[in-house]
């Protein structure tokens, strides 16, 4: 098994994985430190020597965050800017090549997550898997007026992680001219970000978006005040002042910005997300597809039934529901109202669980799907809805759940916490693995074993439902998808 192989930046040497080969914490840019912290992601390196891409690159410098993450350690350093690579063979098949962009609300992750490993996708579907790092928090996405991208950084860390991929995958057994951009949550939302940007023309020809699409963009004036917030509580009065901070200072002034971003912004509201930056996103990406906007690449896109679990919010009592809504609407009974028409007699908790995943996650998949389709843009939506078994089924269909059924990943360190059950669903997660594999070779999640599957339209809006029981379902949750018209 061929170990060696060329970048355009110099030799590097994987290792023998499970049948497989993996090349890991290879630098797809500079490191982003000294006067490059808040500056846009420049060419890596040149080397001499052979690089031993063995180990995993750390991730980028974060906050202790309830992610996926936090059930081991993670190493972080500013120098983070890596990827890695499972693949076959470092031959010259040209085989299909996915790029995972992991996500963690923008604040924390990595790309080296159990969870994210290419091994199946390799050994069963010949494809090859890219993860990568970019800059998170406030090094990725502060906006500082001095420099024009820092409200942005973190998504052109994945564009030029997308540059290196295209220039360098086929050393790698990849097709430079087949490759799927993909992601999770904040992953997702990159997605679409990436795919509403004029950088990243001609570097994918497909997207894959899971729990997340269009919506989580700042306003520069958001961005503006959230990083006037951030250069206070640090203590800088320059960009230089700033670019030599102690990473801790950093952290700590990036902790105090989260806490006490509600003076500044919408409620509800994350002061770390990419924001509309001239030059390079140049509105909301929702706005920019209902313009035909990447409407040429196709999309694999879905959410999950119960999202919002994840944060408790299932559990919310009768005594604070309305309250509680107004974080999201300022007049919750149309909405109480729909869910109930949808859902008969369910519980409070059950209600701010279906708004809430409707509100973050599944009307803002549906605006893309729609705003897509008016241009002729092709959309496979499906609904994620295995229930789990953990916590006494409290966790339903959760965020992020889905994503070991995709990878082909069950049994990893990790899913048991949220499967919660030693009967693992082997069925389905073959269904939805192949189904992904499908999308990612040919731009067509179809396969034999499942129904015909239609393209989203408002005329039709067919969803796949994933399940014990997998089927095409028409609008599912139709009153509650009207509640929010012209509103979200």
């Amino acid at each position: 098994m061929q170990l060696i192989t060329d970048t355009q930046q110099g030799p590097v040497k994987g290792r023998e994985r499970e049948g497989v080969i993996l090349f890991a914490g290879i630098p797809y840019a500079s490191p982003p430190i000294g006067n490059l912290r808040f500056a846009p992601p420049t060419p890596p390196h040149q080397r001499t020597k052979l690089l031993e891409a063995t180990q995993f690159g750390p991730a980028s410098p974060h906050l202790p965050g309830d992610g996926l993450t936090d059930s081991h350690k993670v190493h972080w350093d500013e120098d983070c800017l890596t990827l890695n690579i499972c693949t076959p063979s470092a031959d010259q098949m040209k085989r299909p090549v996915m790029v995972w962009i992991h996500g963690g609300a923008y604040r924390h992750g990595t790309g080296s997550i159990p969870w994210y490993d290419g091994t199946r996708f390799a050994k069963e579907s010949d494809i090859v898997t890219v993860t990568i790092n970019y800059r998170l928090g406030a090094l990725g996405f502060a906006r500082i007026s001095a420099a024009p991208t820092s409200g942005i950084n973190g998504i052109l860390d994945q564009i030029a992680a997308l540059g290196w991929v295209r220039n360098n995958i086929e050393s790698f057994g990849g097709d430079p001219n087949n490759i799927t951009i993909a992601g999770e949550s904040a992953g997702a939302f990159s997605v679409a970000t990436i795919m509403a940007m004029n950088e990243s023309t001609g570097l994918f020809q497909k997207a894959i978006t899971q729990s997340g699409a269009g919506h989580h963009v700042l306003s520069q004036q958001e961005a503006e005040s959230a990083g006037e917030m951030f250069m206070t509580a640090l203590s800088a009065t320059s960009l230089q002042d700033a670019q030599r901070k102690d990473i801790h200072a950093v952290l700590a002034a990036q902790k105090y910005v989260e806490e006490n971003a509600h003076e500044v912004m919408e409620k509800g509201q994350l002061p770390f997300y990419p924001s509309i930056t001239n030059g390079y996103l140049e509105d909301h990406p929702i706005a920019l597809f209902s313009k035909g906007v990447s409407s040429n690449i196709p999309v694999l896109s879905g959410t999950n039934t119960d999202e919002t679990t994840l944060w408790g919010t299932n559990q919310i009592p009768e005594s604070k529901l309305r309250k509680w809504l107004k974080n999201y609407i300022a007049d919750p009974e149309p909405f109480i109202n729909a869910v109930k028409e949808d859902r008969g007699d369910i519980s409070a908790g059950e209600i701010a669980l279906a708004i809430s995943t409707d509100h973050t996650f599944r009307i803002p998949a549906i605006r893309m799907a729609e705003a897509r389709a008016s241009h002729g843009g092709e959309t496979w939506m499906y609904e994620f809805d295995w229930k789990s078994k953990a916590f006494n089924g409290a966790l339903g269909a959760c965020h992020a759940l889905e994503i070991p059924f995709t990878f082909g990943t069950l049994g990893v360190n990790g899913t048991d916490v949220f499967l919660g059950t030693s009967e693992l669903p082997h069925a389905l997660e073959d269904l939805m693995h192949k189904s992904w594999a499908a999308f990612i070779a040919t731009g067509n999640p179809t396969t034999q074993r499942l129904p015909e599957w239609p393209t989203y339209s408002p005329n039709s809006r067919t969803v796949m439902r994933f399940a014990d029981h997998t089927e095409l379902t028409h609008d599912p949750w139709p009153s509650a998808r009207n509640s929010w018209e012209g509103i979200r």
